[in-house]
This record gives C-alpha cells, sequence and structure tokens, in this order.
C-alpha cells in the first residue's frame, strides 16, 4: 500500500465477480471514525454481490466496496468524536442510521427509514480501511477473540431472534442453519431453552447446531420434520419457531408444529411473496408474528456482549475457516459450496 491509498476487493461494474483494487483512502469527517480493518467475514449478502443476481442488479450501485461483518482498530477520528480514541479495538453496528425519523426518533434505531447498510449502501469493510459515523462504533472487550468480534453483526442478529420472547423452560424449531441459525440455537440454550430442534438439508450445518447444542438434528429431505417436533413434544408443539432460511416449506412446517399461543420470529428472507392461511395459522392458533430486522442498537449489542463474557455461548464451532485476506476468491468458493460454516479471513495470516 502506497501513501494515500490502501487494498480493497470492489464491485466495478455490474455483473459477477469482485475486483481487487488500489483504492484512495476514505477520508474522516468530524463525527466519523476511520478503522484499520483487521479481519472480516463473507455473508451471504456478499455472495449475493458478487454473484450479482436480481437483488444486488436492483439495490447495489457500483463501484462499490462489499463487506459489513469485520473487526479493526482505530486508527483516527473526526474532531468531534469523544467516544472512541486512535489503538481502540472496535467493530460496528452496520445499520447507519439518521436519528431523525419517525423510527429513529421512538427509538427503533434498528428500522431508521433512511437506513443506510455498510458494504450494500456504501463502501464497506473489505478493505485495508473502512470509515463509520462514531454513533454506529461498538468498542469490543479485550477478552473476545479477533475471530468472533469479526462477527458480532450476524451473531446479533441471532440474538436480536432468539431473544424476541421468553426462553427459559421453553422449546423451540430452529428453521435454517447457517451460521446465524447455528448462533441462534446456541443463544437459545444459553439462555435455558428446555429443548431445540435443528432443522436443515445440509448434513455439515445440522452438525453444527448439534455442537451448538441442538437436541435434536432433523432433515428437511430425509425427516418428517412436523411428525417428528409433534411426537417429540407430546403433540404440543414448540413454544417458539425460528425461521432463519426464507423457504417457503420451512415457514409451512413451522406453523404446524407450533403450539397454541406461541412465538414465530422470522429473519430469512424469501425470495418471492408466499401465501399463508391466516385464520388457522395466525388467529386460530393465538400465534404472535414477528419480523426481525438487524440487532437492537444497541439493547442487542450489550446482551451479546454479556452472553460471550459470561462463558456460556461459545460461537467457536461454527467459525470452521480462519483464512488470510489472500485466500478471498477461496473463502467465496468455499462459502458458495455448502461445505462450511462461518469464514474469517484475518490480516497478515498466511
Amino acid at each position: 500500500m502506497t501513501q494515500g491509498t490502501m487494498w480493497a476487493m470492489e464491485k466495478s461494474a455490474p455483473g459477477p465477480g469482485l475486483t481487487r483494487i488500489t483504492a484512495p483512502i476514505p477520508n474522516v469527517g468530524p463525527r466519523d471514525v476511520r478503522i484499520r480493518v483487521t479481519a472480516f467475514a463473507i455473508c451471504g449478502t456478499d455472495l449475493h454481490i458478487v454473484e450479482w443476481d436480481r437483488w444486488a442488479e436492483s439495490r447495489i450501485k457500483p463501484p462499490l466496496i462489499p463487506g459489513h461483518e469485520f473487526t479493526g482498530i482505530v486508527e483516527s477520528v473526526g474532531s468531534e468524536v469523544a467516544l472512541v480514541r486512535a489503538g481502540d479495538r472496535v467493530t460496528g453496528e452496520t445499520h447507519i442510521y439518521c436519528g431523525l425519523c419517525y423510527a429513529c426518533r421512538r427509538g427503533l434505531l434498528h428500522l431508521c427509514k433512511n437506513v443506510q447498510i455498510l458494504g450494500v449502501d456504501r463502501q464497506g469493510a473489505f478493505a485495508d480501511f473502512v470509515v463509520i459515523p462514531e454513533q454506529n462504533v461498538w468498542k469490543v472487550d479485550p477478552k473476545i477473540p479477533e475471530e468472533i468480534a469479526a462477527v458480532h453483526d450476524p451473531l446479533g442478529n441471532a440474538v436480536h431472534t432468539a431473544l424476541a420472547g421468553p426462553v427459559a423452560g421453553l422449546r423451540f424449531a430452529v428453521f435454517g442453519c447457517g451460521p446465524i441459525g447455528c448462533f441462534a440455537v446456541g443463544v437459545l440454550k444459553s439462555a435455558g431453552a428446555a429443548w431445540v430442534a435443528a432443522i436443515d438439508k445440509n448434513p455439515i450445518r445440522l452438525e453444527l447446531a448439534e455442537k451448538m447444542g441442538a437436541d435434536r438434528l432433523l432433515h428437511v429431505e430425509r425427516d418428517a420434520v412436523v411428525r417428528s417436533i409433534l411426537d417429540a413434544t407430546g403433540g404440543d408443539g414448540v413454544d417458539g419457531m425460528l425461521e432463519m432460511s426464507g423457504s417457503a416449506g420451512a415457514l409451512r412446517d413451522g406453523f404446524e408444529v407450533l403450539a397454541n399461543g406461541g412465538r414465530v420470529s422470522l429473519l430469512g428472507i424469501p425470495s418471492k411473496p408466499l401465501e399463508i392461511d391466516v385464520a388457522k395459522e395466525i388467529i386460530f392458533r393465538g400465534a404472535t408474528v414477528q419480523g426481525i430486522n438487524g440487532r437492537w442498537i444497541f439493547d442487542t449489542w450489550y446482551r451479546m456482549e454479556a452472553l460471550l463474557l459470561s462463558g456460556k455461548l461459545d460461537i467457536r464451532p461454527v467459525i470452521t475457516h480462519v483464512l488470510g485476506w489472500d485466500d478471498f476468491h477461496q473463502a467465496v468458493e468455499l462459502q458458495r459450496s455448502g461445505k462450511a460454516g462461518k469464514i474469517v479471513l484475518v490480516r497478515d495470516r498466511k
């Protein structure tokens, strides 16, 4: 890296792939924090951007540096910044909120009408440096390892979803065991869930869910999911259903196994509109249905940190690969293959 420039992976133009570039180091405004990225992770959103699917084509405006799961060291701060200083170890809430809209002024910062998502709507963290507002910076406790600090964003999704209602002593089904689903299994168990079923079609993901404490593993193509859960719960069903996949089949099965009066927490995003029998599945069942978006800012972050520091939540089994930045394209292909959990890329790792 020469003076005034940095390494970055960029979506330089519409179409598949990312390009390794030398980019200008981003400037710092009076309330901004510039972070020297030390590790980042690849998530499903990044894969959509790499592959340039329908969603990416409609949302992304190249040139863009993707990446929103990261950690790093504060390199410099704006003149009005008071929360952090150079040398602090940090990560960031990647939903950049305005603070002025109707949602923000009611404390719903994660639902900001004018939200900008890091690495989607503004330049992201697949780079030597990233700049975010002071209000979005989160200081990382020194006892939290680098690879875990890099995945606070998706872990926060799991914490928000799992803890969106009562947990202790209750039974749950988690549909979709990607990294966030597996994290959610661990959060539920650490918060006192009595029984958790994990449902997916990928054997590797089910193995990771088991390592996170799942009591029952169900393969959607091999097992009678609904019957198995109803049998295991004496026909009553589960008290909570977490839908993390966006699958129409998972949503259908999830309502079928939900106990009367249970809660449904929806984080997975369907690829197209879905149909549901509202009378049968929601009204007569007395179900509470929640849409989960991002993380409560910053309530979720304090809960997440407390669970990690307590030792009750250990997400390391889900982080199956820790690679170097030079392995970026290998990491993308590995993530695409479904043969990995969470992949973290660490600066200077060979």
